[in-house]
């Protein structure tokens, strides 16, 4: 078997410690990549504004003066806080939860129906962002008024 000499071989890229700064920029993720890290940050995010959440259903139905002031939140807002601000985090959390529940039956389709392919991954991660991304211009248009 004949070897190759040292200067005659390709060079080939060598991977070592990404630099965030540097690499991820540049990097490519695939589209089943991002659905994958949304749907960790929209889960975080409904985790993290879990008590806001609370606090909104249980201002929304105690009483008829409770849902008033439930009301004026989004139009008033809170002390120095403007009542877009609140109807943005509003929005955040349509979305969050909106990208959770689509990018989760994608993946619960994907083990019940044993589709993993490469092909599959790829489409169903394009209709995951284009639901929960569409799903949510329509939710933050009736929320803003638009309609």
């Amino acid at each position: 078997m004949t070897e190759l000499a040292p200067s005659s071989r390709p060079q080939r890229p060598e991977f070592r410690n990404i630099h965030a700064l540097k690499d991820l920029p540049s990097y490519r993720l695939p589209p089943a990549g991002w659905v994958s890290i949304l749907h960790r940050v929209s889960g975080a995010l409904m985790f993290l504004l879990l008590p806001f959440i609370i606090w909104l259903f249980d201002t929304s139905v105690s009483s008829e003066y409770s849902f008033a002031r439930f009301s004026a939140l989004f139009s008033a807002g809170a002390g120095f806080v403007p009542g877009w601000f609140f109807k943005l985090v509003a929005l955040a959390l349509i979305w969050a939860y909106l990208h959770h529940i689509i990018a989760g039956i994608r993946h619960l389709w994907m083990d019940v129906a044993h589709a993993v392919s490469k092909e599959f991954g790829h489409s169903s991660a394009i209709v995951t962002l284009v639901l929960s991304v569409a799903l949510t211009v329509v939710l933050g248009a009736k929320l803003f008024g638009l309609y």
